[in-house]
């Protein structure tokens, strides 16, 4: 009854159904493909799309694919961005500006059009902007990125194995482990690759005991 009656006085129209359940997909979505867990991350990024079609906006439709597609680009899931692609014609220029940075091309002339996040290492590609940004994903996303460009250097791949690390986002810690395994072995470091090693081995056994 007091649910009813502050809806009833309140000014603010109440948010509609598709968009509540369409926020909560995605989060969902997101955080079972990190976790690696692929039968609910395709569950619910399809009652994502489903609901978002409900309103018949393109620009609505694509940012859930650019979401998606930025998942993959933190995990270095080297998978095109297929779905967005289908709806570029119709999507505004900054969801196109963001596609093109998810991608690997030069977007420093329209990097204001960017998620916040991303402005400065679109700009600069240095470690200390990736560094500075605070939301994890954003921070993987970024790392992802520098990698697509060539510049993924130690560093940004420490910053990204502790950001995954410390989440628990397994996908992309076992991809920038892997990363790591292999610059270690190039170098000839044996000692630092078993480490790497076990700690890939702890990770994946982690999933399979779920």
């Amino acid at each position: 009854m007091v649910c009813v009656a502050l809806t009833g006085c309140s000014s603010t129209p109440p948010t509609p159904d598709w968009q509540m359940n369409a926020h909560g997909a995605i989060q969902k979505a997101t955080q079972a493909y990190l976790a690696g867990h692929s039968r609910v991350e395709v569950l619910e990024w399809n009652l994502a799309r489903a609901e978002v079609g409900r309103t018949g906006r393109v620009d609505l439709l694509a940012r859930v694919e650019l979401t998606r597609c930025a998942a993959l680009v933190a995990s270095l899931d080297p998978a095109p961005c297929d779905r967005f692609e289908a709806l570029r014609p119709d999507a505004p220029d900054a969801e196109r500006t963001y596609a093109d940075y998810l991608a690997g091309r030069p977007v420093a002339s329209a990097a204001a059009q960017l998620p916040e996040a991303q402005r400065a290492v679109a700009t600069t590609g240095s470690v200390t902007a990736l560094a500075a940004i605070q939301d994890p994903l954003s921070r993987l996303v970024a790392a992802g990125v520098l990698f697509k460009t060539g510049g993924a250097s130690p560093a940004v791949a420490s910053i990204a194995v502790d950001t995954a690390s410390r989440q628990g986002w397994r996908r992309p810690l076992l991809a920038w482990l892997a990363l790591e395994v292999q610059r270690a072995q190039a170098a000839g470091n044996v000692e630092a690759a078993a480490a790497l090693q076990r700690r890939i081995a702890v990770a994946e056994e982690s999933l399979r005991t779920r």
